[in-house]
């Protein structure tokens, strides 16, 4: 039997789902009208529930920009949600991670922008750049209470889109002088990505809609058309999605990455 289209009990189901370590069944699966816009509706919902709980958004962060994994998962388009103060860890190589009870954990290596202005709709890529205070490099663990990570995008979208907790890396400061080809030379980031010492994937910053700038101009002009959720501010960070594949991860393993075409430090994180 159908679903009637519920945004806001989506939501309310994935956050029960995800505080259990729980799995459900993909919404789109018995909800022929889950569409965009109600998948924008559920994940307002969402960030409300967590914020009435005490959580304070801190940034955004932007899922499936590297199109290169579209079809392992079955999606067409990028996804984004919110981080959370309680799911942010600011740290630096060597960090120890307790995974919880999170639902089919993965991990991405991603880089990490921090908005000094509001970005506008319509700014070229220098005009952007020149919005950013801080570049970093973090792991995203993301986590999915849909079993197998089988779903679609909308689904994601009322999961607070797979977004489980962010471990950022030292910040690097962004220099007037840097601002002007930073689009360029974040696109040119090569990033190695190893478990236990053993290289699992290399990929470059050009796998995330061609750059992190860019894939940050995606998530501004989505949010201009977008009638339930902010457009970023000022102070905000935006994860921009993740460089090479994203791989499961368990207790027990070491992952680490090595960055060339930037000065920014790896990162060695046990859980």
């Amino acid at each position: 039997m159908n679903r009637p289209l519920d945004p806001r009990a989506f939501a309310a189901e994935a956050l029960a789902a995800l505080d259990a370590g729980g799995a459900i069944a993909p919404f789109s699966a018995t909800c022929p009208h889950f569409d965009a816009r109600a998948a924008s509706e559920a994940a307002a919902a969402f960030r409300a529930l967590r914020v009435a709980r005490g959580e304070r958004p801190v940034g955004r962060k932007i899922g499936f920009t590297n199109r290169g994994i579209w079809a392992e998962y079955g999606v067409a388009a990028p996804i984004w949600g919110h981080v959370y103060d309680t799911t942010l860890l600011e740290t630096g190589d060597g960090a120890h991670v307790d995974l919880g009870r999170l639902p089919e954990p993965r991990i991405e290596p991603e880089i990490v922008l921090g908005l000094a202005v509001a970005p506008s709709p319509g700014m070229t890529l220098a005009e952007l750049a020149g919005c950013i205070g801080w570049v970093s490099h973090g792991f995203e663990i993301v986590q999915s209470v849909f079993p197998g990570w089988r779903f679609a995008g909308v689904d994601c979208m009322a999961n607070g889109a797979m977004h489980a907790m962010l471990l950022c890396g030292p910040r690097r400061t962004v220099t007037p002088d840097e601002a002007g080809t930073l689009a360029e030379t974040l696109s040119a980031v090569a990033v190695t990505l190893s478990r236990n010492g053993e290289v699992v994937d290399r990929g470059s910053g050009a796998n995330v809609l061609d750059g992190p700038v860019q894939a940050l101009s995606h998530l501004v002009e989505t949010l201009r058309d977008d009638p339930f959720n902010p457009p970023l501010g000022a102070g905000e960070l935006v994860s921009t999605g993740t460089i090479t594949r994203a791989f499961p991860v368990r207790q027990g393993e070491i992952w680490s990455t090595e960055i060339d075409g930037f000065s920014l430090p790896g990162l060695a994180v046990r859980f």
